[in-house]
């Protein structure tokens, strides 16, 4: 019986943390995706939307890197960290679009995915260009 109480909790944490998920997306993108007129056009807007988002996160990592210019070997790390990242993000865009894995929405949901993942990471890497001078944690140089 502890079991299932566990899991009525976990289940409605994780639905808690999606409506808020739908809630804090952008008003803007999600009109412009509402408004498709079916789901060939929701896919794209979804593509898109993560294309948009993808450009941004390729912008600040060459940002990190030109910072990063004098220390190879910080470089490296960070060249690591993104090329372990990516594959990671995929993997979880995939089993979060699983349940819905043949149907036509799938392009959605998954596109979706890839958008949220990588604005977590664009927030990772504009901390990075946010650091103050003299934070030991930071790994970036202060500008």
């Amino acid at each position: 019986m502890g079991f299932l109480v566990f899991e009525k909790i976990h289940v409605c944490a994780a639905a808690a943390a999606l409506a808020l998920l739908f809630l804090s997306a952008p008003p803007a993108r999600a009109a412009d995706c509402a408004d498709a007129p079916n789901q060939a056009a929701m896919n794209a807007c979804a593509g898109k939307a993560y294309e948009t988002v993808d450009a941004e996160l390729n912008a600040l990592y060459q940002k990190i890197r030109q910072r990063l210019a004098g220390d190879a070997e910080t470089t490296k790390l960070l060249v690591a960290a993104q090329r372990a990242w990516v594959p990671f993000r995929d993997a979880e865009c995939k089993f979060a679009a699983s349940g819905v894995s043949g149907g036509t929405i799938y392009p959605t949901i998954y596109a979706e995915c890839l958008e949220r993942l990588t604005k977590a990471r664009i927030a990772d890497f504009n901390a990075y260009l946010s650091c103050q001078e003299g934070d030991l944690s930071c790994p970036v140089p202060a500008q």
